[in-house]
C-alpha cells in the first residue's frame, strides 16, 4: 500500500506566530463526558485529528449522534442505549476507556474492550478498576471485556490513588457525580485536562471542588438532575510545548497564542535553564534564544512536574546542548524507543534503564525514521529541520493522532517540510 510520509528539508527556520487547537487530552474525555447529560452537549475548541474522529465512533456506537462544525462538535445522548464499546475501535486508542465512567454512572453497567493506544508503556488499568470497586462498581474480564455492573448501586467513598492518574481520576469523578452521598479522591491528578472535566461537569449540574489540587471532593447528584451544557476546550499545552520547543532548537521567536502559561510552568523554567528568552503576554508564549543550548537535567513527573508528553522534544534539544544532559523517564517505561530514532540523525544518547545519558553533538543529519509515538514523530520532524540534509519521517500517523495541521502550522512558520505519498 501506498505510504504517507513527512519530507523535511533542514533549513533551522522556525520563527511567527502559530495558534494552539484545543487540548486532545481534554477534549476526548469533554466527549465521554456529554454521555452524562442526556441531551444535545456542545464542545467548542475541538481540535481536528483523528482521535477524536475514534471517540466519536466510539460514542456513536452508544447511540449517541456527532456533528462537526468546523472546531465546534455537538453531541446529542439522548438517545444512548448501548453500554458496549467494540475491540476495533478501543484497539485504537486507549483513551476510549474513560467512557467506562459515564456509562456506569448513566445505566450502572458497562462493557468496555481492554484498551490499546501508542506502544510507550504498559498504562494497566488497574486504577480504574480499583477506584470504581470503592464506588460500588464489580467487574468481570470476559473475553478481553471488561464487565462493570453495580448490583448495589453507585454510592460516595474515599479513595487514595496509588499514583496521580489521570485516566483513573477522570472516571472516577465522572461515575461519581451521579453517586449516592459524597466521594473524596486523594492524590488526585492535577493536570488542567482534568480541571477542564471539572468544569464542564459542573456546568451540567454536578458539584465537584478542589480540581487542580491533590484533593478532590465530589457530591453525588441525581442523575435526572444532570443536562447538556455548552463548554468551550482548553488550549493544547503539549502542542504549544512542542512548537515552543522548536523555537528553542532553531532560535525563533515563536509565539504561540490561545494557551495559558501556567499549564507550562516547569517546561518554560527549563527552556530558561537551557537559555532561552521567554515572554508571557496573556493567553500567549514567545520563546527566543541567540545564546548556545545549555545542558540540563529533566524528569517526567505527573503534574506539575515536566510532563512524559514533552519529553522527546526536551530531548532533541538536549543532543544539541553545550554538555551532558541526564533525563529520567518517571511515567511510561518506552518512552525512550525514540532515542534510538534520534541517533540515526547523529545523537549521542545512552540508555540505562529509565535514565537517558544525552551527550551533546555540534549538528544533526537528515535521515530516514519512523515515528515510535505521537510526541516521538512530532520531535523528529523538529529534529529535519535543524538538521543538515533531508529527513524522511514514516509511521506519520501517530502524530495525526494529536496534532492538527502540523505540517501546514511548520510551513506557516518558515519550515521546508511537506507530507507526500511514496508509491
Amino acid at each position: 500500500m501506498p505510504e504517507e510520509i513527512i519530507i523535511v528539508r533542514g533549513n533551522s527556520k522556525l520563527a511567527g506566530t502559530v495558534a494552539v487547537s484545543g487540548a486532545k487530552n481534554s477534549a476526548l474525555k469533554l466527549m465521554a463526558a456529554s454521555i452524562l447529560g442526556q441531551g444535545v452537549s456542545v464542545v467548542h475548541n475541538v481540535p481536528l485529528i483523528s482521535d477524536i474522529n475514534i471517540m466519536a465512533d466510539v460514542i456513536r456506537r452508544l447511540g449517541a449522534t456527532v456533528e462537526r462544525d468546523g472546531h465546534t462538535l455537538a453531541i446529542d445522548a439522548t438517545n444512548v442505549t448501548e453500554c458496549e464499546t467494540p475491540y476495533e475501535l478501543v484497539s485504537k486508542m486507549r483513551a476510549s476507556i474513560s467512557v467506562l465512567g459515564p456509562l456506569v454512572g448513566r445505566f450502572g453497567r458497562a462493557r468496555v474492550a481492554m484498551p490499546g493506544g501508542c506502544q510507550i508503556g504498559a498504562r494497566k488499568i488497574d486504577m480504574h478498576m480499583i477506584g470504581l470497586e470503592a464506588l460500588g462498581v464489580n467487574f468481570e474480564i470476559d473475553h478481553g471485556f471488561l464487565e462493570a455492573t453495580t448490583p448495589n448501586g453507585l454510592h460516595g467513598a474515599h479513595v487514595v490513588l496509588e499514583f496521580p492518574s489521570v485516566g483513573a481520576t477522570e472516571n472516577m469523578v465522572m461515575a461519581s457525580v451521579v453517586a449516592e452521598g459524597a466521594t473524596v479522591i486523594e492524590n488526585a491528578a492535577r493536570e488542567p485536562e482534568i480541571v477542564d472535566l471539572v468544569n464542564m461537569l459542573n456546568a451540567m449540574g454536578a458539584r465537584v471542588s478542589g480540581a487542580g489540587s491533590s484533593i478532590i471532593e465530589i457530591e453525588g447528584v441525581p442523575l435526572q438532575s444532570m443536562h447538556p451544557c455548552e463548554h468551550t476546550t482548553v488550549g493544547d499545552r503539549i502542542e504549544a510545548g512542542t512548537f515552543l520547543a522548536g523555537a528553542a532548537l532553531v532560535g525563533g521567536p515563536v509565539t504561540v497564542t490561545g494557551i495559558d502559561a501556567s499549564f507550562l510552568r516547569m517546561a518554560l523554567m527549563k527552556l530558561d535553564a537551557m537559555g532561552c528568552e521567554i515572554e508571557v503576554e496573556g493567553d500567549s508564549i514567545t520563546v527566543s534564544r541567540t545564546e548556545p543550548i545549555q545542558a540540563i537535567d529533566i524528569q517526567t513527573l505527573p503534574h506539575p512536574g515536566f510532563p512524559t508528553d514533552l519529553q522527546a522534544q526536551y530531548m532533541l534539544l538536549a543532543s544539541l546542548a553545550e554538555g551532558n544532559s541526564v533525563i529520567s523517564e518517571n511515567v511510561f517505561e518506552n518512552r525512550f524507543m525514540f532515542a534510538s530514532e534520534l541517533v540515526r540523525m547523529g545523537a549521542d544518547i545512552t540508555i540505562e534503564g529509565h535514565h537517558a545519558l544525552v551527550r551533546g553533538v555540534e549538528r544533526l543529519q537528515g535521515a530516514p525514521v519512523s515515528s515510535t509515538d505521537l510526541r516521538a514523530g512530532a520531535a523528529l520532524v523538529l529534529a529535519g529541520i535543524a538538521a543538515e540534509g533531508e529527513t524522511h519521517v514514516h509511521e506519520i500517523s501517530h502524530i495525526d493522532r494529536g496534532y492538527e495541521d502540523y505540517v501546514g502550522k511548520l510551513r506557516s512558520l518558515g519550515a521546508d517540510v511537506e507530507r507526500t505519498v511514496l508509491p
